[in-house]
This record gives C-alpha cells, sequence and structure tokens, in this order.
C-alpha cells in the first residue's frame, strides 16, 4: 500500500551548517552543537584524514584531503557556512587554501576556519594585543602566532602544553586550562586571552576565566561557532559563550 506525503522546509531554514572536522578531533562536535543547532539551524559534519601528532607536515598534508572530505557533506543542501575546525591546520595551510578546497567538494556560500573567526572576534572586541594558550610543539604554535600577526593580533605574552598527540590533548580536564589562563592573562599589556585548539576543551571554563582576569577569552570552537553564525546572519545574544557572545 502506497502512502502520500507532504514535503516541508528543511531543518536548516534559517541558516545549514556545515563542519569538517579533524579525524582526531573529540572535543568540536560536543562543544559547537549547541551554539550551531535549534532555532531553525541545522549542523552536518563530515571528517577529514588527520594524523595523531600534530606537526607542521602532518597539519599541511590535510590540504588534499579537504575537497573529498567537504564532498560527503548532504549535497541536497546549499550551505551557509562551512567550518574548517583546525586552528593550527588554517594557519599552516591558509585560510584562502583551505576555501578553495573547500568549494571544490560542496556548494556554501562561506567558509571559516578557527584561524580567521579568532581574528575576526579579536577585530570585533577590538584587541590587537592578546595573550595565547596553546596545547602544541613550538614549531605549531609559532606558525599560529605568524598567522595571527598577519591579521593584525599580536601575541606578546604566550604559553603551551607543549603536546603534540592529540589524544592527550583531547583528554586534557578544562579545569587545567583555567590556572594558565589566568596566570597569562596578569602578564603584560593584553586585551585579551586566546585559547587555542578545537581539540581542546574550553568552553566550559571560558566564563570562569573571564571573571578571574576581567579580560575576554576566545576559544577556537567558541569563536568559530560566533563566526559561523555571524557570516550567517543569524545573530543572537549569548548564543556562544562569554563576552564574546554578547556583541
Amino acid at each position: 500500500m502506497g502512502f502520500a506525503y507532504d514535503l516541508s522546509p528543511p531543518i536548516g531554514h534559517r541558516a545549514a551548517f556545515g563542519l569538517i572536522a579533524l579525524q582526531s578531533d573529540e572535543t568540536l562536535e560536543p562543544e559547537v552543537t549547541p551554539m550551531l543547532s535549534g532555532d531553525g539551524l541545522a549542523l552536518y559534519a563530515t571528517r577529514v584524514p588527520s594524523a595523531p601528532e600534530v606537526t607542521a607536515e602532518t597539519l599541511a598534508t590535510m590540504e588534499a584531503g579537504l575537497a573529498a572530505s567537504a564532498g560527503l557533506l548532504p549535497p541536497s543542501i546549499d550551505f551557509d557556512v562551512v567550518g574548517y575546525a583546525c586552528t593550527s591546520g588554517a594557519s599552516v595551510i591558509g585560510a584562502a587554501a583551505v576555501a578553495a578546497q573547500v568549494r571544490r567538494g560542496v556548494k556554501t556560500r562561506e567558509v571559516t576556519n578557527p584561524m580567521s573567526a579568532l581574528a575576526a572576534a579579536c577585530a570585533a572586541l577590538g584587541i590587537s594585543q592578546t595573550a595565547l594558550l596553546s596545547p602544541y610543539v613550538a614549531h605549531v604554535s609559532d606558525a599560529l602566532r605568524a598567522a595571527l600577526a598577519e591579521n593584525g593580533v599580536e601575541t606578546p605574552v604566550f604559553g603551551s602544553f607543549d603536546e603534540a598527540e592529540e589524544a592527550r590533548v583531547a583528554r586534557m580536564d578544562p579545569a587545567s586550562v583555567v590556572a594558565p589562563a589566568v596566570e597569562l592573562a596578569g602578564q603584560g599589556d593584553v586585551q585579551g586571552v586566546i585559547l587555542s585548539c578545537t581539540n581542546l576543551r574550553t568552553i566550559t571554563v571560558i566564563e570562569q576565566i573571564e571573571t578571574a582576569c576581567g579580560l575576554p577569552v576566545l576559544s577556537s570552537n567558541q569563536a568559530l561557532a560566533w563566526h559561523m553564525r555571524e557570516l550567517a546572519g543569524v545573530r543572537k545574544a549569548g548564543a556562544v559563550p562569554g563576552q564574546l557572545g554578547q556583541l
């Protein structure tokens, strides 16, 4: 027996978001999903092959897989924004190259990444000098700081957990981030704090750190979600945590 049915608008009738997560990322979707779904928003994720360790070489190899990974997003959707969710990868590959590869695989109006999102968030908050807390080894952190500087954000105060293994970064207790971030915020004349890496669990401690140091705190996942909403034109106060979410 056959039945008739009606068609309805897509779930993301206000905005459709795509995410390209690293194969090794355990943190991105749990942190970002609440900020990019519900209320006429829809979020769809795919994965790009990534190495278990973060080096400039392993990050650069991801460029070749971006188009194919983007192509695994639902082809029937015209995406508003697709985000490549790797801060250090974007700093090594470059935002323009990331966008070009993503557009080869999927229809999308905008492409962003955490590196570009952090720069946009700093601009929106009037931040040009920030402390940076990174989980990365030195040469990866250096590339990130250089990319931020190219976007008008200097990082005169810097600290790192010096961890190359993605699985260990993903399991770092969020409480472990608080004291180092507050300590860095108190060094030098900085206007904010950046917590870098989509695999670093930060969402639950952003407001705690802001209260302790009195400065805006930006994380890769928070800034990425904020920028994707901004690019899609679905602004809503409080959609992301911290001072950034009040813009």
